[in-house]
């Protein structure tokens, strides 16, 4: 704070507080989770948990991994996670490139019309009678193909390619490279930061995913883990799970709390590992154009 007047001091106090606070906030509820499914269902129905688990053992863990339903859907989130996310930014790619191009005939109006699925979003019923018209209920693509372009996360990569020199694609060209390849090995490889905030987005999308999966899944073997969190959570069928594992320091909140904490901690690992990417594309998505 060397240099600062004595606003700007307490203003920065101030500010630190604040920030402190909220994330405490914002965090209490995450370790009162993650302390519940590590004690005991006495404790719980007791109320003497806080954000230190108490009378510590792993009894939900086990009565929720014993469930074969759980990994089954623990897969499907899994495969929707991955083989969507490299559709959407496929997709995505192919589609920006050519709408960083300022000279492309009619580049105005399919704008235009990108921002107007951001502002007017397609109703449920229609959306519905269009993945059964082609034939994808109870499949795992109605879950990816309807969202395999997000209109936010291509406004952020057109205007990251736009930022790309172009006198490094047309020297790319002049070398013999068409727009394929010079997509695949100028743009994309100066893409990574902005690639891997948009993975994160789709990724977080589709592990996150419920409202797709209750509209278009029926069968309980292609659940997500999601839908079948809620089933825990609003169906109670974390009773069939006490009764199947057989344990005794297990309850009912208590799985419901270690599900969470399965359901939410893969995604969680993901994001220190790009970390430093997700910030530099960020930025540069949001200022350049």
């Amino acid at each position: 704070m060397i240099g600062m007047t004595k606003g700007q001091k307490a203003f920065s106090v101030f500010n630190h507080i604040f920030l402190i606070v909220l994330s405490i906030t914002m965090l209490y509820p995450f370790l009162y989770v993650l302390a519940g499914s590590f004690s005991s269902g006495q404790a719980i129905s007791q109320g003497r948990v806080t954000i230190f688990p108490v009378d510590v053992n792993v009894a939900n863990y086990l009565a929720v991994l014993s469930n074969p339903g759980i990994w089954r859907s623990f897969g499907v989130s899994v495969f929707i996670t991955v083989v969507g996310t490299l559709i959407n930014l496929l997709l995505t790619a192919l589609m920006a490139y050519g709408l960083s191009y300022r000279e492309l005939k009619g580049r105005s109006i399919i704008i235009v019309m990108v921002l107007f699925t951001m502002i007017f979003q397609a109703p449920m019923i229609p959306s519905y009678l269009l993945v059964k018209s082609l034939g994808m209920l109870d499949t795992l693509w109605s879950l990816i193909i309807p969202s395999a372009i997000s209109a936010f996360n291509l406004i952020i990569m057109i205007s990251f390619f736009q930022g790309i020199p172009r006198s490094l694609l047309d020297a790319a060209k002049i070398d013999g490279c068409g727009e394929y390849r010079t997509l695949w090995k100028i743009v994309l490889p100066l893409s990574i930061p902005s690639l891997s905030t948009i993975g994160l987005f789709y990724a977080v999308a589709h592990w996150n995913g419920y409202f797709q999966a209750v509209m278009y899944i029926t069968k309980p073997n292609l659940y997500p883990l999601q839908l079948r969190l809620r089933q825990l959570i609003v169906e109670n069928q974390a009773e069939q799970m006490m009764q199947t594992a057989s344990l005794t320091l297990q309850s009912l909140e208590g799985i419901k709390m270690a599900t969470i904490i399965i359901a939410s901690v893969p995604i969680l690992l993901v994001y220190p590992f790009i970390q430093k990417h997700f910030v530099k594309g960020a930025m540069l998505g949001s200022i350049k154009g």
